[in-house]
C-alpha cells in the first residue's frame, strides 16, 4: 500500500520537508469531536439497563482514547494514500500528505502505532469494546485501501462511512455493559441518520463546486462525484432521513414510549441540518466546524432537554399508543 510523494511522481519541484507539526496533522485531532456519537450509547445503556456510570468512568476515559486513536489511524490512511487525488480539491490541496515532503516510513509508523494503542487500550475495556473497535479499524481499510475503496463509489461511500456511526454508538454501549448490544432499530438509525449527513456533505460539496465551475477537477478528486446529480443527492438525503425517522419511531415507541413526544424535536433537527446543508458554501462540508452553527446547537440542545425530562416523567396515558384501538364517534 506504499504510493509515491505525488510531486516526485509527477516530476515537479520537491514539496518542502515535513516537521512533526504535520505529521500530528495527518491524526487530524479536530476531527475527534465526531466521536460525541459515543456519547449517546453511553447515556442509552445508563438509562435503559438502569446502570450507573459511577463504576465505569475508567471504561469510559479508555474508550474515548481508543476510539480517538483508531480514528486518527484511520485518517493517516486516508491522507497518505487520497493525496494523489487531494491536490484536486480547493481545500485539501493544502493537507501535509499533499504539500509537504513526508516520509513513507514514519507515516506507516505513525498508522500502526496509533492503530496498536488504540486496540491495546480497546482491549483493556472489554471484549465486545474490542471487537466494535477493531471493525471501526477494518472500515478505514474497506473506505480507503483498493481493491476495494468503498469511498470512490458514488452512494457505498455514503453507506459504508456511515457505519461508523452506529459503532460508535456501540463503543459508548461497551463503556457501560459488555454483555449486550443496543437495540437493532437505534443502531439502524443511527447508520440511517448517519448516512442523511453523509449524503448532504456531498450535496454541498458538488453545489460549491458546481457555483465555482469545478465539477470536472471535484469528479478527479473524488471518482464517485462524476456520477452525482444535485437532484439524485438531494433524493438520497432524503430517502436516508425516511429510514431514520422510522427506524427511530420504532425505537422510541419500544423502549420508552415517552420518547415519542420529542419525534417533532427530531424532525426540526433534520430541517435545520438541511438548511445548513443547502446553503452556499455550507459547514456541511467541514462537520468538524459545525458547532458554529448557532442554530443547529440550539435544536440540539432543546432535543437533549426534552430527552433529559422525558426520562424522570412517566406518562401512562401514552401506553394506550401501542394497543390498537379506534375512535368511536357519538353514537356508535
Amino acid at each position: 500500500m506504499g504510493r509515491e510523494n505525488p510531486s516526485s511522481a509527477a516530476g515537479t519541484a520537491q514539496p518542502p520537508p515535513a516537521n512533526a507539526r504535520d505529521y500530528v496533522a495527518l491524526a487530524r485531532i479536530d476531527h475527534w469531536v465526531k466521536h460525541v456519537f459515543i456519547v449517546p450509547g453511553i447515556v442509552l445503556a445508563c438509562v435503559l439497563l438502569e446502570r450507573s456510570p459511577l463504576g465505569s468512568w475508567a471504561a469510559i476515559g479508555l474508550g474515548f482514547a481508543s476510539a480517538a486513536l483508531v480514528a486518527s489511524a484511520n485518517y493517516v490512511l486516508n491522507e497518505w494514500l487520497d493525496a494523489e487525488r487531494d491536490r484536486h480539491h480547493p481545500v485539501k490541496s493544502s493537507r501535509p500528505a499533499v504539500a509537504k515532503q513526508l516520509s513513507a516510513s514514519l507515516v506507516w509508523t505513525e498508522y500502526l502505532g496509533l492503530a496498536a494503542a488504540g486496540l491495546a487500550l480497546a482491549a483493556a475495556v472489554s471484549p465486545l469494546f474490542l471487537a466494535t473497535a477493531a471493525l471501526f479499524f477494518v472500515s478505514g481499510l474497506i473506505y480507503n485501501v483498493p481493491p476495494v475503496r468503498t469511498k470512490e463509489a458514488a452512494y457505498l461511500d455514503v453507506i459504508s462511512e456511515s457505519v461508523n456511526n452506529p459503532l460508535r454508538l456501540t463503543l459508548g454501549w461497551a463503556m457501560i455493559d459488555s454483555t449486550s448490544l443496543p437495540p437493532g432499530s437505534l443502531l439502524l438509525a443511527f447508520w440511517a441518520g448517519g448516512a442523511f449527513l453523509m449524503a448532504l456533505k456531498r450535496l454541498a460539496e458538488y453545489r460549491s463546486a458546481d457555483a465555482a465551475g469545478t465539477l470536472q477537477s471535484l469528479a478527479r478528486y473524488r471518482r464517485s462525484f462524476g456520477s452525482y446529480r444535485e437532484s439524485s443527492l438531494l433524493l438520497s438525503a432524503f430517502l436516508y432521513a425516511q429510514f431514520a425517522a422510522f427506524a427511530l419511531a420504532v425505537f422510541l415507541v419500544k423502549y420508552r414510549i415517552e420518547y415519542l413526544l420529542s419525534m417533532p424535536l427530531f424532525a426540526l433537527l433534520f430541517v435545520v441540518y438541511l438548511r445548513i446543508g443547502l446553503k452556499r458554501d455550507s459547514s456541511a462540508q467541514t462537520p468538524e466546524r459545525l458547532f458554529r452553527e448557532t442554530g443547529l446547537i440550539g435544536a440540539v440542545l432543546l432535543l437533549v432537554v426534552a430527552l433529559v425530562a422525558l426520562t424522570f416523567v412517566d406518562l401512562p396515558f401514552l401506553d394506550r399508543l401501542t394497543d390498537p384501538h379506534y375512535i368511536r364517534l357519538p353514537g356508535g
